[in-house]
């Protein structure tokens, strides 16, 4: 048979990248071969990120933008061109990343893939009694939500004790809240409609009097000569306050609404945030909530039930979905589960779901540590997908630090050698086995292995928890011993972060160290948000004779032109807001006149540009050098004092927020997943700095899945044995090498492997 002639087109099998200087990138250039599988690795703040997501995908996406007419860009956000000397035969490209998906309440699982959507018309078609088109079984639309709750599930109340003082009289503070105290205009309107008697004690009102003070409606009166309309004091704050269109903007009302409002499951739909029409319609004895409520692995096993030729294709479609979600270790959610409880490694295997039955190829898909909060038995599971997506023909780009992952790459990029300034340069590039042969900080680590310990430390008492039944826990009970380091393991979703969240942080002493988003705006920064600033503001204040609030971006020394934010953010309306550095402080935040002022031959935007590592040279004692060492000891020496939080990842996060509790008195420290976007090589600065926090008199239980982290453990809790209704049972307690003597659990075999290699 005659081999088609090749072309001109067939020779573009590279993206090629040329002069790459975002960030800390030095004019990086490399090829990335199309249609393969390549991971690139290096340690944190190395550049990876800067290349993959800031580069490659960011330009491929400003270029895909570029295609729409101008009437479309004019809704797009305005993507600037990353600084890049040529990009050539770039695809586009799909990011598929850890953000957390949105906190909206009516985001499901179900929705977010679909699933829930084709659920909705195989009941439409299906269900008896017969009820209606798809619509009729929507909680987002009119036709099909439960009109008590619109579709949310629950009701907000208010807690009666928070807004009351019931032993006292409104002449003397009764009301307590914010707003309404006394002599206040909202005072004024209950002390004058003649209901109460102002100097009786709230707790000696007549019924009547009781249900008139909280929930009279709105009604016109007529006190003395003028008319005044009175509501009751409940229907007054859920107007003020509790408005939907509305959050709450002070910091006292939003703490106040927190307090005061509980929500509480809908009694009309039982939480299933249908209406009764709906969850009348039944195929098989179920309706669609309590479908939506099976886990993910029963429903798929109902659904092959469905064989009623009439949605045979759409049937099969549903089926293979959440058949993905299965394979991709995903099978313990349900379909009502909120998008918003996902975590960032859940967020990104739902995403990934979607492109899984794509019929598209030739497509850049960009991956971001695609193996978090995935167990060894899970990696091997999802390496499997990324090989099927490639063998569609699609370019995969992973940024990853697992070796599991890194194995089984067609093209490796190691960027490095180090973080920061002394990273942004390309190390190795070629295939798995060169990398091992190369000298490079990954390739020597890579078959790198912690050792079982020697000897583990005696526990010094134990921390029992007693009847869990969070979630899918079955009635665990287990002590987690004092004064020793204890990871906590088994598969996603078999119940860990249930146990130790739901027992744990209640406790006195306890202090929970997780990956959360920092509560902060584009203003925080690490200087601010561990207290850093204020030491290095009075050593400017006290080298210069002035005060230290000249030195604060939020106070007086702030540029007025971009308030201290050191960038201008311009809304356009209609389309997202667009930042550009401000011109009049050229992106440095402070005033002309606090900049002249210096401290050992530096300005503080000079300072705030530094590193940690470049700080700790600077500032050589005090409290400034303390916080510092903290930041170094926790793995964050490249990050920059003046670098938004917003910037960070999960990880980072993390570290920064264990660098603060470091200088505080706890006495047991819970790590969730404190591995996450670690290089191997700083895995065992990790460990050391877990035995030095261990060693210090703390007790340490860190949630984890990395081998080398069990392996140095002194206890193992071991969830499962699977995910979901299958997990929730500690299957094995006891010392790492215990586990690997003598465990029959998934992770006792992972474990095996490891040590063995």
């Amino acid at each position: 048979m005659q081999q088609p002639t090749r072309t001109v087109a067939d020779s573009h099998d590279m993206i090629e990248v040329s002069g790459a200087r975002e960030n800390n990138l030095a004019s990086v250039s490399v090829d990335i071969p199309k249609r393969r599988l390549t991971v690139f690795t290096g340690v944190s703040g190395s550049g990876k990120s800067s290349l993959v997501f800031g580069t490659i995908a960011a330009e491929s996406k400003r270029l895909i933008n570029e295609t729409y007419s101008a009437f479309l860009q004019s809704f797009m956000p305005s993507l600037s061109r990353p600084d890049v000397d040529s990009l050539r035969n770039l695809s586009a490209a799909i990011i598929v990343d850890q953000e957390r998906m949105g906190a909206n309440s009516r985001s499901t699982v179900g929705t977010a893939t679909d699933a829930y959507a084709m659920l909705r018309i195989v009941f439409s078609r299906l269900g008896q009694p017969h009820v209606g088109s798809a619509g009729a079984f929507s909680f987002n639309l009119p036709e099909g939500m439960c009109p008590t709750c619109e579709g949310a599930g629950r009701v907000s109340d208010l807690d009666v004790h928070e807004l009351v003082d019931v032993e006292r009289s409104l002449n003397d503070g009764a009301i307590t809240v914010p707003n309404f105290a006394v002599d206040s205009w909202y005072w004024q309107s209950f002390v004058t409609s003649g209901l109460f008697d102002p100097d009786a004690k709230l707790q000696d009102y007549t019924p009547q009097q009781w249900q008139d003070f909280l929930h009279k409606p709105a009604t016109k009166m007529k006190v003395g000569g003028s008319n005044l309309t009175y509501e009751g004091l409940v229907v007054k704050v859920r107007r003020l306050y509790l408005s939907k269109d509305k959050e709450p903007a002070q910091p006292h009302i939003k703490a106040f609404v927190e307090r005061a409002v509980t929500f509480t499951t809908c009694g009309d739909c039982g939480g299933a945030r249908l209406n009764q029409a709906a969850l009348s319609s039944r195929i098989a004895g179920r309706n669609i909530a309590e479908c939506s409520a099976m886990q993910i692995s029963d429903l798929a096993a109902f659904v092959r039930g469905v064989t009623d030729p009439s949605v045979a294709p759409l049937v099969a479609n549903l089926r293979d979905l959440l058949d993905s979600l299965v394979e991709i270790g995903l099978g313990y959610l349900s379909l009502d589960r909120e998008s918003g409880t996902l975590s960032g490694g859940e967020a990104q295997r739902v995403k990934m779901v979607r492109h899984l039955g794509s019929s598209l190829t030739d497509v850049t898909y960009v991956f971001d540590e695609p193996t978090v909060g995935l167990h060894p038995h899970d990696i091997a599971r999802m390496n499997g997908l990324l090989l099927r997506l490639r063998d569609k023909g699609n370019t995969v780009l992973v940024v990853e630090h697992k070796p599991e992952t890194i194995a089984i790459a067609d093209h490796v990029v190691d960027l490095g050698p180090g973080a920061g300034p002394d990273g942004g340069r390309v190390c190795y590039a070629g295939d798995v086995a060169g990398l091992r042969r190369s000298d490079t900080l990954t390739g020597r680590h890579l078959d790198h292995r912690v050792s079982l310990r020697e000897e583990v430390r005696p526990p010094a008492g134990q921390l029992p928890i007693r009847g869990a039944d969070l979630h899918n826990l079955r009635d665990v009970s287990v002590d987690v011993p004092l004064g020793v380091l204890t990871v906590v393991t088994g598969v996603a979703g078999s119940g860990k972060s249930s146990l130790i969240h739901g027992s744990l942080p209640r406790r006195a002493g306890v202090v929970v160290v997780d990956q959360s988003p920092i509560r902060g705006s584009r203003r925080s920064n690490p200087a601010t948000y561990t207290g850093l600033l204020d030491p290095v503001r009075a050593a400017f204040a006290k080298a210069n004779g002035v005060k230290p609030a000249l030195f604060s971006a939020n106070s007086e020394g702030a540029c007025p032109a971009c308030k201290g934010i050191g960038v201008i953010y311009t809304d356009l309306a209609m389309t997202a807001g667009v930042a550009s550095r401000c011109e009049e402080c050229e992106g440095r935040r402070f005033t002309p006149k606090v900049l002249t002022y210096t401290l050992r031959g530096k300005n503080i935007s000079e300072v705030l540009a530094m590193s940690v590592t470049e700080a700790r040279d600077f500032f050589p004692g005090g409290p400034a050098r303390s916080v510092l060492d903290r930041l170094a000891d926790v793995g964050l020496s490249y990050l920059g004092l003046g670098q938004p939080l917003t910037t960070l990842s999960g990880g980072e996060r993390q570290r920064l927020k264990l660098a603060i509790h470091m200088g505080e008195k706890a006495h047991t420290y819970v790590l969730d997943e404190p591995t996450t976007g670690l290089h191997l090589a700083d895995v065992d600065n990790l460990l050391a700095l877990l035995d030095r926090l261990v060693d210090a008199g703390n007790t340490v239980v860190v949630i984890e899945h990395h081998q080398a982290v069990m392996a140095h453990a002194d206890w193992i809790i071991d969830l499962g044995p699977g995910a979901g209704h299958d997990g929730g049972r500690v299957v094995f307690t006891g010392t790492p090498a215990d586990l690997v003597a003598h465990g029959d659990t998934l992770t006792a075999t992972h474990l095996r492997e490891y040590v063995a290699q």
